[in-house]
């Protein structure tokens, strides 16, 4: 009986012929990891004591978050960087971009070709003939001791495409169809080949959306039978043959599904669900704030240019962000030789380095509460690429909607811009609403409670609120973070109570403007902060917050941690059990701001 695509791949890989429902050990052509999980493949290595059979083979890539704006990526990254200089193994870094599509770019795999990755969308390599496969980390460490992994071999279900798209769909507009037809799990375990004038049609790009998307409906894989082009793209990647890959004729499916495109239109995705999809007419005019163009999906040079035409000139509409990530590194650089860098700059957009972007909570893409996206990436879950909404579409739908302020077709751009959503009122606040925040009857201005002795100088605003947490807006969250990276005093929120006052030396709060670095101690209740002197910002920083400042140096008079002390803020005295000290007294401004609860409260 004759073998599907997938069986002989994992046959040839396996040494035998195979048939569904099998596990056997397919060896792996390519095997690789990101920033995201490549720290952990090499602390599974490590702590079973196993070595990288074929480094060769091996390779890590830098693609969820190149930059290393998250403390946890750069962490992992340098890691790898280190394991990969001491074993050989090799490293695509920050600069490359993608790594299920470096692999196909570099010719390292390519029809019959096997590949795992700790990338969920590794079947991107459907799009070429080739079997990849995401894995977990201790899958992947395996994979990179062993060069083989256990794997059952699927059933596959032919789905054929009938009929001709409408003029104005695209790859993306397709693999939205079949996520509508098959739903998150219509194809859940089966391996899946496509047929049809509408599948045969596609090139490179429109492959790899289409195979990108996979997962999204449960599919171990969908494959696209290699052809004459992507025989010339594969071997001038390589630089040799590869082998005219197909089914065979009487390979036994386990189905025939078939999905009508005739006609098929522009098509999006509503937030939360990438099956969820629905024509993009039926949502035209819903404001947006932002658009990302990019990520494995549709991150393609084919991508930029079907976006950098519909953009034809036009800037981004007035509020609305834009931001565009080429795949690789080759992209982005066949990008600028067109001047695609220049248009979309040009436009207003913001263009990134190479990467995943905002799928992968990287550094470029991600969105904010109550943010509307329209995003050419494969996913929209709920947090996934921020904490807004995301609707996912077309790079020609995305880059219309970018022009014209509102989800709109490529065909039916509206001639007027839509206006940036309302802008915060601004002036002075109401009496009444100010009166309501000054506190009743004024603030005391004798202070009694518990004494931290934080013996230090120069601690600086790292150390009291680190960077990490700037992205934090609400006050009320930024307590928990006080001294966090302040070596001995990282439990110092969970130790404080309201009423405390803390103590320190000189310079305390130098460094750089941030106010969280205040706030916090208002979020727990400190009362009062006494130093033998203050960086200069931090001063003005707390003065205007209302939190009392002291100048006092209280270093040499036997004030310990837990003592009870009576600060009067009229005249600087301090007094507690068997001593007294005296500082700097408070300014009339200082005092008449803190009266009134803060610089913005009267």
């Amino acid at each position: 009986m004759g073998k599907t695509l997938i069986e002989k791949i994992i046959g040839d890989h396996a040494g035998r012929a195979v048939v569904p429902g099998e596990i056997v050990d397919v060896a792996i052509d390519v095997r690789a990891a990101r920033d995201f999980g490549g720290a952990n493949v090499v602390q599974n290595l490590e702590k079973a004591g196993l070595a990288v059979a074929e480094p060769s083979r091996t390779l890590f890539t830098f693609d969820c978050n190149p930059g290393g704006s998250d403390q946890g990526y750069a962490a992992n990254q340098h890691k790898c960087r280190l394991y990969a200089r001491a074993t050989g193994v090799g490293l695509r870094d920050i600069t490359e971009g993608i790594g299920t599509h470096l692999v196909i770019e570099e010719g390292l795999c390519g029809p019959g070709s096997t590949f795992v990755s700790t990338d969920s969308h590794a079947n991107i390599l459907g799009a070429v003939g080739a079997f990849g496969q995401g894995m977990g980390d201790q899958d992947i460490a395996a994979a990179w001791a062993a060069g083989k992994v256990w794997f059952k071999v699927p059933r596959t279900l032919k789905v054929h495409l009938a009929g001709r798209p409408g003029p104005r769909a695209t790859a993306k507009d397709l693999v939205l169809a079949l996520a509508r037809h098959f739903g998150a799990n219509g194809l859940l375990g089966y391996a899946a080949e496509l047929t049809g004038e509408a599948a045969d049609a596609q090139g490179i790009a429109g492959r790899i959306t289409i195979a990108s998307m996979a997962t999204e409906m449960g599919a171990i894989i969908t494959f696209f039978t290699p052809d004459a082009r992507v025989l010339e793209f594969c071997r001038g990647a390589a630089g040799r043959d590869w082998p005219a890959l197909a089914a065979d004729a009487d390979a036994s499916y386990a189905g025939l599904v078939t999905v009508d495109v005739e006609g098929l239109e522009p098509l999006i995705a509503r937030p939360g669900h990438p099956e969820d999809v629905v024509p993009v007419r039926e949502v035209a005019g819903r404001k947006v704030d932002s658009v990302f163009l990019g990520s494995c999906t549709n991150g393609r040079i084919e991508d930029l240019r079907a976006a950098a035409q519909v953009l034809g000139g036009r800037r981004v509409a007035p509020g609305v962000v834009m931001k565009v990530v080429p795949a690789t590194r080759q992209v982005w650089d066949q990008a600028l030789a067109e001047g695609l860098i220049e248009q979309f700059t040009r436009a207003g957009a913001l263009v990134g380095n190479p990467g995943c972007a905002g799928c992968a909570a990287g550094q470029i893409g991600q969105n904010g509460p109550g943010e509307v996206t329209v995003s050419t990436g494969n996913r929209n879950f709920a947090g996934k690429q921020g904490k807004g909404e995301v609707w996912l579409a077309s790079p020609e739908t995305a880059a219309a909607s970018a022009v014209a302020g509102v989800i709109a077709r490529a065909d039916a751009i509206p001639e007027r811009v839509a206006a940036p959503a309302a802008a915060i009122e601004r002036g002075a606040r109401p009496a009444a609403d100010a009166a309501a925040k000054r506190p009743a009857g004024g603030r005391p201005t004798v202070l009694k409670g518990r004494v931290w002795i934080v013996d230090s100088d120069n601690i600086d605003t790292d150390m009291i609120y680190h960077n990490r947490h700037l992205a934090v807006t609400d006050p009320a969250q930024m307590g928990q973070f006080t001294f966090g990276n302040l070596s001995g005093w990282e439990d110092f929120a969970r130790k404080a109570r309201p009423g405390d006052i803390v103590v320190t030396g000189k310079n305390f709060g130098c460094g750089s403007s941030r106010q969280q670095a205040v706030d916090c101690f208002l979020t727990l209740g400190v009362q009062a902060l006494i130093a033998a002197s203050f960086g200069a910002i931090y001063e003005r920083n707390a003065i205007n917050a209302g939190l009392p400042l002291v100048v006092a140096d209280l270093a040499a008079t036997g004030l310990r941690s837990g003592d009870e002390v009576t600060l009067d803020l009229t005249t600087s005295h301090l007094t507690w059990a068997g001593g007294e000290a005296r500082g700097e007294p408070f300014s009339s401004v200082q005092m008449d701001i803190y009266q009134r609860g803060g610089l913005l409260t009267g």
